[in-house]
């Protein structure tokens, strides 16, 4: 479980606990990871700990994973970072983070779990988001990593159908602590958070834990025929008007 020291990623960790599961936590930092743990009281975890900006430490994420728990069933890539920057003003440094932790570090993660799966007759749920399926103003680059998680899964599923299954999510807007910074980087926390309800038909925002029962059911026996879904939970939010 990559980026799973927090938001919909703690949430999908403590969902698969709850059913028995052994869980590997990815974390940027051992610190995040400490932290996971005494916020959740959940000392069953393992630690998988290392940056996903590039492929080696990717990997390395993956193998700490596979090696703690003995194998590898299921792989959830949650890890991501969000900024909102216009157009305009966005930088190569900006541009590469997006595109290296959100994609890249998807895509190298899944590559290095590929032959523990297959051998496992396991699978791979992405975290994308509603920004991969719909355009998201001043979110260009968070845009384009996202809706290419969404494409990656539909050609992993392709190229890998009978061997892995590989579907992902579409969360809109969460109610997650990186959605409280981005927030609080706006500079009207509230108003800001007002918007972000209202932008689904429903008038909220979803859950962590709405989010980390669909990842739940696509990652389970219950969805052995489904492969190369992008499975919206946004509260009606892509529908339509």
């Amino acid at each position: 479980m990559t980026g799973g020291a927090r938001g919909i990623g703690a949430a999908t960790v403590m969902a698969f606990r709850a059913r028995g599961a052994r869980v590997a936590v990815g974390a940027r930092s051992l610190a995040s990871f400490d932290a996971f743990v005494a916020r959740f009281e959940a000392a069953d975890v393992l630690p998988a700990v290392g940056d996903l900006s590039n492929r080696e430490a990717a990997r390395g994420v993956v193998h700490a994973a596979i090696e703690g728990l003995g194998g590898l069933d299921v792989l959830v890539n949650s890890a991501g970072i969000f900024a909102e920057v216009a157009f305009a003003d966005v930088t190569q440094a900006h541009w590469d983070e997006a595109i290296h932790i959100n994609l890249g570090g998807t895509f190298f993660c899944a590559q290095a779990a590929l032959p523990v799966l297959a051998a496992s007759s396991g699978n791979i749920v992405n975290v994308a988001s509603d920004a991969g399926v719909v355009g998201y103003p001043l979110g260009t680059a968070y845009s384009a990593a996202k809706g290419g998680v969404v494409n990656l899964t539909r050609a992993m599923a392709v190229e890998l159908a009978g061997r892995v299954r590989v579907n992902c999510v579409c969360p809109g807007n969460v109610e997650t602590d990186m959605m409280l910074e981005a927030a609080a980087r706006s500079g009207d926390a509230e108003r800001y958070l007002a918007k972000a309800r209202a932008r689904a038909p429903c008038k909220r925002m979803a859950t962590p834990d709405e989010v980390a029962a669909a990842i739940l059911y696509l990652a389970s026996p219950e969805a052995t025929f489904t492969t190369g879904a992008a499975l919206v939970v946004d509260g009606g939010g892509t529908a339509g008007f």
